[in-house]
């Protein structure tokens, strides 16, 4: 806890030097937050006797969250969040083949595939190529697979994950890659994408006539633990915390509950994707409350992973959105005060949390393509060359 408090605040500090935008009002809830509700970490062991490598692998990425936003959220929660239970801590550097500052396709695509491409293409490399992920990869090594997002989940950082397109704008193209996929489970927004095509396909039906089961909500499939299953939430997006309720933790552990079944272990990445919406916005209030949510869902992959033991979690993000510092705060009263310097993503490094078997490998500073790789280690994969 000591060392993860001095990382946030030698980070937040020099962010905060860097300076923003004075548009910082004492009331603006776009600006200030106090947080009414603030949530209780799971309880996890002191020590837990971690088996030599994992069989899984959650990886949870807060689209927008840099280092300001995780300490954003730990002021609100009054010095509390699931996240200090990672010991292991590193930064990942999040630039794109094209540009210094990434985007959520190019940024999402380099944690996949260990490629960097360019800023808004979705998997695929230079001459347009497709370039395998860590998803398929678990695949063909027998592992179940999953996607979790609070979007819509052909949007890019998802869709990064399991398809192939020069556009991350091609949503239809998108959701046609889910089909024959073979992914044992997706949870998300983005219905219409699979239902409401231009082309005339019902992808739904496709996907019923592949024996996956097809569900509008977590409530309908709350029966089922067998998969495949699509799970798709909304017809575009999911809304915001906390008009969603509890979607995005429960999601996870939906997912986590249908790929366990798998005795050759799973892959699963959960998304939350409205942190960089906030960043966007320059909406602090909408920052903290979806990194805050976040938060419970690396809870329920924590705690599965602490009684599990076979479990690597990794916690990062593609890239920060905002250039948000914070100039005043009392975690006492869950109260923090937020300046922001861009409403568009910035460059600056990301944090990356790891617990469980293989933690020790993503400390330090990292290339965002050294997640994929880190991965495909940890689970004694045959090595992907090197961009």
């Amino acid at each position: 806890m000591r060392a993860l408090s001095l990382f946030l605040s030698i980070a937040v500090l020099s962010l905060s030097c860097a300076c923003g935008q004075s548009q910082t009002s004492t009331t603006d809830p776009k600006y200030v937050f106090e947080n009414p509700a603030p949530h209780t970490p799971v309880v996890l062991p002191d020590e837990v006797e971690f088996a030599s490598s994992p069989k899984n692998i959650i990886l949870l990425i807060g689209d927008g969250m840099g280092v300001a936003q995780v300490y954003s959220a730990l002021t609100a929660n009054q010095g509390q969040l699931n996240l200090v239970h990672m010991k292991n801590v590193g930064f990942s550097q999040t630039q794109s083949a094209d540009n210094y500052t990434t985007d959520s396709a190019a940024g999402g695509t380099a944690l996949a595939t260990g490629q960097r491409v360019k800023n808004g293409v979705v998997a695929m490399d230079e001459n347009g190529n497709p370039v395998k992920s860590i998803l398929y990869l678990s695949e063909e090594n027998n592992k179940a697979t999953g996607l979790v997002s609070t979007s819509a989940i052909t949007h890019a950082t998802p869709a990064s994950f399991i398809a192939h397109q020069p556009s991350r704008e091609m949503y239809e193209a998108i959701a046609a890659d889910f089909v024959g996929s073979g992914i044992d489970i997706f949870i998300g927004g983005g219905r219409n994408n699979f239902a409401k095509r231009k082309d005339g396909r019902n992808l739904l039906e496709e996907l019923q006539n592949l024996n996956y089961k097809v569900f509008n909500s977590l409530e309908e499939a709350a029966s089922e633990d067998s998969a495949p299953m699509a799970i798709l939430t909304a017809d575009e997006h999911n809304p915001s915390y906390p008009e969603r309720g509890d979607m995005l933790p429960d999601a996870t552990n939906k997912a986590i509950e249908v790929l366990k079944n798998n005795e050759n272990g799973f892959f699963l990445m959960v998304e939350g994707s409205r942190i960089d919406w906030g960043g966007h916005a320059n909406n602090i209030s909408e920052v903290v409350l979806e990194t805050l949510d976040f938060d419970r869902a690396i809870g329920v992959a924590l705690a599965f992973a602490a009684e599990n033991k076979e479990t690597l979690v990794i916690v990062t993000a593609d890239h920060e959105t905002g250039g948000l510092t914070i100039d005043k705060g009392d975690i006492s009263k869950g109260k923090v005060s937020a300046k922001f310097a861009s409403t568009d993503h910035t460059a600056v490094m990301v944090p990356v949390f790891a617990y469980g078997p293989g933690a020790e490998l993503f400390g330090g500073i990292l290339k965002n393509t050294d997640i994929f790789n880190n991965m495909v280690k940890a689970f004694s994969f045959e090595p992907v060359a090197a961009e």
